[in-house]
């Protein structure tokens, strides 16, 4: 199979579960879907009018919590940046997402469910070759102590990320990984978490109602409320450089760039994609055309811009 071709899943797969903010039952199937199509959502639960949703950066409408997008008719897909990233770290180029409901399964909160489910059915390679997104100059965003940026890379997309949670376990984390040749098995499943002190506020604003310690670390000042405690050592840090890959896949291609961030979230990597895609000169869209090579050595395939 070629890393260079576009992809799809081989064959339709389904989960169900609940969402994590609405707590409602969701039906979901991933099915293949053809070259160049991209990803789209489809909410087979909205009749008479338009309700597919592409999930790029233009299209997010909330990042409170999660990420949100929405169609011109309103219809809106919430929490898709966990399965945005097993798409991204599969390499999945094209699927239609079918769900029968608002919000995408939260499953374990990480993003494991999806790529085990994937990766019992495989992939389907295409003829035709992928086009990524290389960002030629740096962007950044800076808001108080939260800051991100986006720089230039040769050969791959770096994330490194830092949370800073003052007075309880979490505290400071740091961790950075190479998206395209790291062993991303951390990544994947690290889980979605939040402090015990804040679960009546969240419930409060109509969010987290699907919560539980099924699917989120909670913590308790310097205790984990899990039995089964942390998956990695860094599994919090980790959870937000999944999330961050999710949703940096809204950009439409895989980038190829450096991004650095610190307090980071869902609101600030969409500030950074339209920031980016502003301005022209900040990026190009690159056709990789080649034999099947490790992903070390993109930057000896033959380069065709397409923009």
């Amino acid at each position: 199979m070629s890393l260079l071709n576009q992809k799809t899943v081989s064959k339709t797969v389904s989960i169900s579960g609940i969402g994590l903010h609405t707590g409602e039952k969701v039906n979901l199937c991933i099915k293949p879907s053809s070259p160049n199509t991209g990803i789209i959502f489809k909410r087979i639960d909205v009749k008479n009018m338009s309700n597919e949703v592409n999930p790029l950066f233009y299209n997010v409408c909330e990042t409170n919590l999660c990420t949100t997008i929405s169609n011109d008719k309103g219809v809106q897909v919430s929490t898709i940046e966990h399965l945005m990233a097993a798409f991204y770290g599969l390499g999945i180029d094209n699927v239609i997402v079918e769900l029968d409901n608002k919000e995408v399964p939260i499953l374990d909160g990480s993003a494991k469910n999806w790529i085990d489910l994937i990766q019992k059915v495989g992939l389907r390679d295409s003829n035709n070759p992928i086009k990524i997104i290389k960002i030629e100059k740096k962007v950044e965003i800076k808001k108080n102590e939260k800051f991100i940026s986006v720089d230039q890379s040769n050969v791959s997309l770096d994330i490194d990320f830092e949370i800073v949670y003052p007075g309880c376990l979490i505290g400071t984390q740091r961790n950075k990984v190479n998206v395209f040749n790291d062993n991303l098995n951390d990544i994947f499943n690290s889980r979605t978490f939040c402090k015990f002190e804040d679960i009546e506020k969240l419930k409060s604003m109509g969010l987290a109602k699907g919560g539980n310690l099924k699917n989120a670390i909670v913590v308790d000042g310097n205790k984990i409320l899990n039995d089964s405690g942390l998956r990695n050592k860094k599994e919090f840090v980790n959870h937000k450089i999944l999330d961050c890959m999710g949703d940096l896949y809204l950009s439409g291609f895989k980038i190829v760039g450096s991004v650095v961030t610190s307090q980071g979230g869902h609101s600030l990597t969409n500030e950074l994609l339209r920031k980016v895609f502003s301005d022209k000169s900040n990026y190009s869209v690159i056709e990789l055309k080649g034999k099947s090579l490790p992903h070390s050595l993109v930057k000896k395939y033959h380069l065709k811009s397409i923009a």
